[in-house]
């Protein structure tokens, strides 16, 4: 199991924000009153690329870029350049575009709205997306959350800043099915996104008895025990995400701790 890191980008600065209340995203880029109605945990002036070169002297691995919304490009491609082929790169990513993304150093490609179009899977896109990286180049984002009206039904992947749900249940059948176009999962267990309540063991348990291949969680870290939580129900098969929680983005959770465990751990 590995400790994987992350760079979050909003307008173009590291951020960390409360993932249910992305949907004022698309509101700011219209309305810059909007603003104060996005939850945001932390904000740094510290570039993308200081936490890329950070990540590079700890020899993490498959960590991950991700731009929500507009005016990223920038921020994103000087982090790729510090950790060339260190880092994997998300938000907005198609089949016109991934190509770029991987030239400018991004290990693979994160892509959610392309493939899940229409509240399902476009196997069309999916496949013309793979020709143009190969399956090992990339990663599909199944972040995932339960219907309102049904807090014990199943996860659905979510789409559009994680506000449009699919008919895409995140199940052994679906998880199978697309393991054979790409070479990792990324799945953020949205409603405990950003806020540091605990993860979401159901989601971790389903992912670790019946992903395929390499799965990274996200979502609700609240202390250091649950790396080892996270070991134990995902069977040491479901990599982890930190965001909030670590002490480089505002929280309590130091990243020389967890740069300790995760070395012990990958000895």
């Amino acid at each position: 199991m590995k400790f994987r890191p992350c760079i979050d980008l909003h307008s173009g600065q590291v951020k960390q924000i409360v993932g249910s209340t992305l949907s004022d995203i698309k509101q700011q880029e219209n309305n810059n009153d909007q603003e104060k109605s996005l939850a945001t945990n932390f904000e740094t002036d510290r570039p993308a690329a200081s936490y890329a070169e950070m990540y590079k002297k700890d020899a993490l691995t498959g960590g991950h870029v991700i731009m929500l919304g507009k005016g990223n490009d920038e921020a994103a491609k000087s982090a790729l350049a510090a950790y060339p082929n260190g880092l994997q790169v998300g938000g907005g990513i198609n089949s016109s575009n991934a190509k770029e993304w991987l030239d400018a150093g991004a290990s693979h490609v994160i892509v959610t709205s392309f493939v899940f179009h229409g509240g399902e899977i476009d196997m069309k896109r999916l496949s013309d997306l793979v020709d143009i990286t190969g399956k090992d180049k990339l990663v599909l984002d199944l972040s995932c959350r339960r219907k309102p009206d049904d807090s014990t039904g199943p996860y659905y992947v979510v789409t559009d800043r994680w506000q449009t749900y699919t008919d895409v249940k995140v199940n052994k059948e679906t998880l199978e099915l697309l393991s054979g176009y790409c070479d990792e999962f990324l799945v953020h267990g949205v409603e405990n996104e950003g806020k540091r309540c605990g993860i979401l063991e159901d989601l971790v348990l389903l992912l670790g008895d019946y992903s395929p291949i390499p799965v990274t969680y996200a979502g609700g870290v609240k202390d250091i025990s649950d790396l080892e939580r996270v070991k134990e129900i995902g069977k040491g098969k479901v990599d982890l995400t930190i965001g909030s929680a670590l002490d480089c983005f505002g929280g309590n959770i130091s990243y020389d701790e967890v740069i300790e465990w995760h070395k012990k751990e990958n000895e």
